[in-house]
Formats: structure tokens, C-alpha cells, sequence
């Protein structure tokens, strides 16, 4: 059955999930800060001026924005996705933000009588593509049954965690373990490159072994090749480690390696590279210890 799907934040993320649901054969009412893209044309999306047409034109209606101001502003601001809510709709935040606002953003949109669902994504701009992602779903049962099926046209791995502002909570875990296995890579072979053994011979070592990982794998080779055109940003990293480290302290909780590697993230910021790949987080570590991958052993490179 054809639904009626509003998809708001048409970015690097958004744009291939809003063509996959609608190759999956539902309505498309799209609105963007930017231009949108001609895939998203192309699947016959009806563009609408802002956030409030969206909610009105569909029934569920998915944000993917880049962070927790995006998201309040996108829902409850001038133009917002509360002013077209009415029974019956239900709101999809698939933006990944505070577990603490998304459950404040949760109850005011219960208030107005439509459902709500936190649904942020991890895979990148590949699982995007391929409708891989894994999704990590807040909110109740019934509500995630009913959206299910939409979230299998983007997805693989789909849980419910709990309720509302669990699958937020579950999104910065799996940023602070993605963060700390990057920063693990990179170190790892920075120290073989500098002690005279090729990486990219290591990475295939070491792809055998316990070692091994996706971020090995994915990262690993793009540290090697160079190639740090986002997929995604070291700035929407760094966002989401603040998070994890904001929330500790309200739980008095120490995260000491989330620390440090969001200090590295911050040494990349601080030379420029923060719209790059979070795999580039290797320059940090390439910059302190006066070596580039691939540079002459015991030393920097040319």
C-alpha cells in the first residue's frame, strides 16, 4: 500500500533513503535547506516550500537534519512540522541528536496528537545507497510495527531499543565505538607505516586476524588511498562525541578514551579538515608524529 511520506534534510544521508523509499513505491513531499538533488526529482518527489506543507501532504513525516537546534527548529519553528501535525501522523526523527531533547521533542509532539519515533542511522552514505543502515528505533511498540516496513526499504539491521530517546542513546554508543576504532586504526598504522612496514600490507595482515573489523576494512583503506571525501564528517563526529560527553557528565560518568579521541577530532578541526571523512582523523596522528602514511620510515615525508 502506497503511504504518504514527507522527508525533510535531503543531505549526503538523506537524499538516497528518500529515493529508496520512494522506489519502494510510496509518495514522496520533500523539503530541504538546499537545492534538491535530481535523484530526488527523478523518483517523482513533490517539492514543498517548507516544513509545515511536508506534514501536512504526508502521514509519516522523517527528519534527517544535522543536529539538535536543526531538529527543534525543523519541527517547532516558524514553518515547522508541528503546525501540519494532526491525529494520526506520525513523526520519524532519523537526525542523530540529544537522547535528553529527543524525549522533551517526543512529548510535545504526542501532545499534538500524532506518534513519534527516533530512528538514527549508522552505515554512512554506502548503507544510504544500498538500503543497509542499521537503525536503532525509541518509541513505542506499536507505532514502530506500523513503520516497520518503511524502515526496511532503508535498513537491514532494525531494532526497537526501548522507548523514547532509546535509539538516540543507542546511536551515540555506536559513535563513541566507531569513533574509538578509527582512532585505533589510524594509530595502528601510523606506527607500522613510521616503523618501515607498508600499511597497506598490514591492513591486509591484519584484515585475517582478531584485529579485524568493518572500520579496518572501510576506514583502513581510505586512510591508505587518501581518499577523505565525506562520507561522514569529522564535524558531525565531533558533534556527536560532545553529546556522549555532555550526557556522561549529567550521569557522572567518565568516558576518558571518548575524551581523547574527541581531542583529536578537535586537532583535525583545528587544521581544517573538518567537512573531510571522520577516516581522515589519521591526519591528527599523522601530524603529531611527523609522518604520512606511505611517508619514508623514521620520519616525515616529502
Amino acid at each position: 500500500m502506497s503511504i504518504k511520506i514527507g522527508f525533510i534534510g535531503l543531505g549526503i544521508m538523506g537524499a538516497p533513503m528518500a529515493v529508496r523509499l520512494a522506489q519502494g513505491g510510496h509518495q514522496l513531499f520533500v523539503h530541504t535547506r538546499g537545492a534538491v538533488r535530481d535523484e530526488v526529482r527523478a523518483v517523482g518527489a513533490t517539492v514543498c516550500g517548507n516544513a509545515t506543507e511536508v506534514a501536512r501532504q504526508a502521514d509519516v513525516i522523517i527528519t534527517m537534519v544535522p543536529d539538535t537546534p536543526d531538529v527543534e527548529r525543523v519541527l517547532f519553528g516558524e514553518g515547522g512540522v508541528a503546525a501540519g501535525l494532526s491525529a494520526g501522523k506520525t513523526v520519524v526523527d532519523m537526525s542523530s541528536i540529544s537522547p535528553m531533547a529527543t524525549k522533551d521533542f517526543a512529548r510535545r509532539v504526542e501532545a499534538l496528537g500524532a506518534d513519534w519515533l527516533d530512528a538514527p542511522v549508522s552505515g554512512g552514505e554506502v548503507g544510504a545507497k544500498g538500503g543497509t543502515l542499521s537503525i536503532m528505533v525509541g518509541g513505542e511498540e506499536a507505532v514502530f510495527e506500523r513503520v516497520k516496513p518503511l524502515l526496511q526499504l532503508m535498513g537491514k539491521n532494525i531494532t526497537r531499543v526501548g522507548g523514547a530517546g532509546a535509539g538516540q542513546t543507542t546511536k551515540v554508543a555506536n559513535q563513541i565505538i566507531v569513533a574509538l576504532n578509527i582512532a585505533a586504526v589510524s594509530e595502528a598504522l601510523v606506527f607500522a607505516s613510521k616503523a618501515g612496514a607498508d600499511p597497506a600490507k598490514v591492513r591486509e595482515a591484519l584484515m585475517g586476524g582478531f584485529a579485524s573489523s568493518r572500520i579496518l576494512e572501510v576506514h583502513g583503506e581510505r586512510m591508505i588511498k587518501r581518499t577523505f571525501n565525506p562520507g561522514f564528517r569529522i564535524a558531525l563526529h565531533q558533534k556527536d562525541l560532545n553529546l556522549a560527553l555532555q550526557s556522561a557528565k549529567a550521569m557522572d560518568l567518565a568516558l576518558p578514551n571518548t575524551a581523547g579521541t574527541a581531542q583529536l577530532m578537535q586537532t583535525a578541526a583545528a587544521q581544517g579538515w573538518d567537512q573531510l571523512d571522520h577516516s581522515a582523523l589519521v591526519r591528527a596522528i599523522e601530524l603529531m608524529g611527523h609522518h604520512e602514511l606511505g611517508g619514508e620510515p623514521g620520519g616525515a615525508s616529502a
